[in-house]
């Protein structure tokens, strides 16, 4: 199988979960084989630790009574799961082709990666391809709900919205920012004191909640209101000021500038078009390294530009 999508969309947690479901936890470690990212994967290692695992004959459990598998099926053969594949080297690639089908009858294997452009198209052709997209909001909403009710957070209205957002359907990150949110607001409340820092001007003084602007600072996000007064400058026949400097991030500016723009029905699509090529080249001088204020800046004009019809 290969498993493909964004991350934090579920890929190892379901080859996993699968697993354990298969062979619980006696014959788990005995019938599992995962390398993950932190492993040295080249050429040597598929030669030697995967194919060695891959070929060794399936014995009979010992130990193992009749009613554990009554409660996991322990079907006749082993996985190997290698999570992050597209990391693979392609010689690496390459040499596990081979393996893949010589001892397809006790070993199957389960490939999982971002880029699925990146595993060599032999390698794909041969496994069934699972592609998983980004968490709908309403599933990542309760799994979020659910986590903030076990671990006693007091979430203001909007904060579960505000995450799935920030995280754009990666709930690992989602639940990061979460659990950073809960670490500061038990910073604060347990040391009884603020101290005007940072962390005291995040923090209401007097609960401790986790409030949509927490969320806002930890993952970088920029305020509304901040890119309402950067659209309001571009618009045509008007005189615009406004502060670069309050942008940090130009990638992330970018993003949902973009949104604002492009989803705006107001914009004729001709005018549209135009904007998207400019978005496409300033994204690519970022990549490059140009500079993100001047890059913001140039954006921003050529945009008033085009919607003021030069």
């Amino acid at each position: 199988m290969l498993f493909y999508g964004p991350p934090g969309t579920g890929k190892t947690s379901t080859i996993l979960a699968l697993a354990k479901s298969l062979f619980g936890p006696a014959l788990y470690r005995s019938r599992i084989l995962e390398l993950n990212a932190s492993d040295e994967r080249g050429i040597a290692i598929v030669r030697e630790k995967v194919k060695d695992f891959a070929r060794v004959q399936l014995s009979h459990p010992t130990g193992v009574d009749k009613s554990y598998f009554e409660k996991y099926p322990c079907p006749p053969f082993k996985i190997i799961i290698l999570d992050e594949a597209d990391s693979m080297t392609q010689d690496a690639q390459s040499a596990l082709r081979r393996t893949m089908e010589t001892y397809s009858k006790i070993t199957r294997f389960c490939l999982v990666c971002n880029y699925v452009t990146r595993i060599i198209e032999p390698l794909a052709s041969r496994c069934s391809k699972f592609r998983f997209k980004p968490l709908d909001n309403s599933a990542a909403g309760d799994r979020l709900a659910q986590i903030a009710k076990l671990e006693n957070l007091e979430l203001e209205d909007g904060v579960v919205d505000k995450l799935i957002q920030c995280s754009d359907g990666d709930l690992r990150r989602a639940i990061t920012y979460m659990q950073s949110g809960a670490r500061l607001v038990g910073a604060t409340g347990n040391s009884g004191r603020q101290d005007g820092g940072e962390d005291a001007e995040m923090t209401d003084a007097s609960s401790q909640v986790i409030t949509v602007r927490m969320v806002e600072e930890i993952a970088g996000v920029i305020p509304e209101s901040v890119l309402d007064q950067l659209v309001q400058a571009m618009q045509p026949k008007k005189i615009g000021m406004f502060l670069y400097e309050l942008f940090d991030n130009a990638m992330l500016t970018t993003g949902k500038l973009y949104r604002r723009v492009v989803y705006n029905d107001a914009i004729p699509d001709i005018q549209k078009n135009k904007i998207v090529m400019v978005f496409s080249e300033m994204d690519k001088r970022l990549v490059d390294g140009a500079d993100e204020h001047l890059s913001i800046l140039d954006v921003a004009l050529k945009i008033s530009g085009i919607l003021g019809g030069a």
